[in-house]
């Protein structure tokens, strides 16, 4: 098979999947809290710990947010607001943040599908340099590069800075803890943003 192949006989059962999950559960309708909450960076303790019961699937799913390009409240913002932008690309880091987090825009309304080759490309370039440059403030252990999709059909990728040492925060747990952690101050936001965005701007004048 090459990889412009697909059979065309693969799909998701999501009712078999469903049904599944509540066979392995409790008498309760609920699983069990599995392992993910002996994890050294889960922020949460076991005791008192359940997960939610499964509800069953929303089909159709509801619209997300900004799925029209002419009602988008993403494309809709001034370039002010943000703390870098390009012809191509605006990067927010707007506060107030538990710890340093930044968002990547495209200018033009598209989701992560809707991007040609040559878009993907830069896309790629993109997060290679936001993370260079977030990466490279002091006291920054690591830059993890989230993107959901689940609540707004504007592409939008974040970027978290783990701070360095903070080995609690490490993997899919950290954006758990952001919610969790107290604001940083607004000058040491500020000046980290400042960094962020000269580092970009070298970009932009060697390219």
């Amino acid at each position: 098979m090459t990889g412009t192949d697909h059979p065309t006989d693969a799909t998701l059962d999501v009712a078999a999947l469903v049904a599944r999950a509540r066979a392995a559960a409790g008498p309760d309708g609920r699983a069990a809290v599995g392992g993910i909450a002996d994890w050294e960076t889960f922020p949460f303790e076991r005791e008192g710990l359940r997960l939610r019961a499964l509800e069953d699937p929303v089909v159709p799913e509801p619209p997300r947010r900004d799925e029209d390009a002419a009602t988008c409240s993403r494309c809709a913002l001034p370039d002010e607001v943000f703390a870098w932008t390009d012809g191509t690309w605006r990067l927010s880091g707007r506060g107030p943040v538990s710890v340093p987090t930044f968002v990547l825009d495209p200018r033009t309304h598209v989701d992560l599908g809707d991007l040609d080759d040559d878009a993907a490309g830069d896309l790629g370039r993109m997060i290679v340099r936001v993370e260079r440059a977030l990466a490279a403030v002091p006291g920054v252990g690591r830059v993890h590069v989230h993107r959901w999709g689940d609540g707004n059909g504007h592409l939008h990728v974040f970027f978290f800075a783990r701070p360095d040492g903070m080995v609690q925060l490490r993997g899919l747990v950290m954006p758990l803890w952001t919610h969790h952690l107290p604001a940083l101050p607004d000058d040491e936001w500020d000046a980290i943003v400042a960094s962020v965005v000269a580092a970009l701007e070298a970009g932009t004048a060697r390219a």
